[in-house]
């Protein structure tokens, strides 16, 4: 039985849509028609990614977002608790979301649940949904017989993660708000005040002050090059967002922002925070350490440190012991190293993973605070200071304007 979404015209000619399930497309149509509609389209529900692995017949743009897919995993480990079959927790929870793309999916796992896959295999059909390290802890929850606790683990995961995004996203806000915004006055400035000041200063055959000499020059400059200057910032700006895209230049890149002194720092705590979270879950769901530094590394957003994960996985596998191995790679803080080295000796390596995680993440957060901090103040007496010295350039001919004239 699979999940097929529908596209049908009722008995007023008026388009419905919807998602039903079937063992073909045939039996939706015949669905459709003894409910008194008229089948337009109907195709089988499953991922945009899985369409290359011919696994699907219709894709989706997107998939859940962090909060819907915190929100399901909550509920289903709340129905999975209370002793619901798998199949019939999904088809509650379908039932429950408001959001028809949220509700195809669901319904595409519960199809592919009803046929006698497990929950981790109809999960891997959405994998825009639920990447691997989501699959990964809900098929050791299943081979272990508690999926209620894994899943319940899993929704504080994302709930913890889009908490950290929300915090990154404010604090970039602000100052690139101020920037803006900053710039923006700037270049009205120059461009429409200073403008019809020199028609003035043009009149006084004196010599302007330099600060108004290089304002004017620079006005002149703006308003004659400033449109080419812009069109080559946007060309910048797209050659740069693409050759993100190429894992080369992406690699050099994230290279480069580890070695800027805050950033760098902030980029391997966030990274750190990550990675050794997604241990701690897999670890303690019943994930073998290497399976889950293999899964961990792909959560890790920056290249070379992810590189660095496979490596000290690869040695791992020879014999070595994780914290080790991951210290060979000078990447991750010594702290976070000592708690993993103490874990492999007392044998509670899942509980010091997420105690280090813990640690990194109020280092994290504390050095968002401080960069915040100083970072709001520091652009509003950059972008003053500009201004003034603008108003500066403007006012010094005018206050000795009775001299310019003598």
């Amino acid at each position: 039985m699979g999940a097929f979404e529908y596209t049908a015209l009722d008995q007023r000619g008026r388009q419905k849509k919807g998602v039903l399930e079937g063992d073909a497309a045939r039996a939706i149509r015949a669905q459709l028609r003894e409910r008194g509609f008229t089948p337009i389209d109907v195709r089988e529900v499953a991922d945009r990614r899985a369409v290359g692995k011919g696994r699907s017949l219709f894709s989706f743009q997107r998939g859940m977002s962090v909060t819907e897919l915190s929100l399901f995993t909550r509920q289903l480990s709340t129905l999975a608790h209370a002793g619901l079959p798998m199949e019939e927790a999904l088809k509650a929870v379908a039932e429950q979301t408001d959001s028809d793309r949220v509700q195809k999916i669901i319904v595409g796992v519960r199809s592919h649940v009803v046929e006698g896959n497990t929950l981790a295999d109809a999960l891997a059909g959405f994998p825009n949904s639920f990447d691997e390290l989501y699959r990964a802890t809900a098929a050791a929850g299943e081979s272990s017989g508690r999926i209620d606790e894994v899943l319940n683990g899993l929704a504080d995961y994302v709930e913890e993660q889009q908490a950290m995004r929300q915090k990154i996203l404010a604090a970039l806000i602000y100052p690139a708000f101020l920037t803006v915004v900053s710039i923006g006055i700037v270049i009205a400035l120059l461009s429409t005040v200073v403008p019809k000041l020199v028609h003035v200063f043009n009149s006084v055959h004196a010599q302007l002050p330099a600060l108004t000499t290089g304002l004017i020059a620079l006005s002149d400059f703006l308003r004659s090059w400033g449109l080419l200057i812009g069109v080559v910032v946007g060309i910048l700006i797209v050659a740069f967002l693409y050759g993100l895209r190429r894992p080369t230049f992406r690699r050099r890149w994230h290279g480069f922002v580890l070695r800027i002194p805050l950033i760098g720092r902030f980029a391997r705590g966030v990274n750190t925070a990550r990675f050794t979270r997604t241990l701690s879950i897999l670890t303690s769901s019943g994930v073998p350490a290497l399976d889950a530094m293999i899964i961990g590394a792909d959560v890790v957003t920056n290249l070379p440190m992810q590189d660095a994960i496979r490596r000290a996985a690869t040695r791992v596998r020879e014999g070595e012991a994780i914290h080790k191995a991951l210290g060979r790679e000078r990447f991750f803080p010594a702290i976070t190293l000592h708690m993993i080295a103490n874990g492999e000796m007392s044998g509670a390596l899942d509980m010091m993973l997420g105690r280090a995680a813990d640690h990194q993440e109020r280092e994290v957060e504390t050095l968002r605070q401080g960069v915040m901090g100083i970072l709001g103040p520091a652009v509003i007496l950059a972008m003053g200071g500009v201004v003034l010295l603008i108003v500066l350039a403007i006012l010094l001919p005018v206050f000795n304007l009775n001299q310019l004239v003598k």
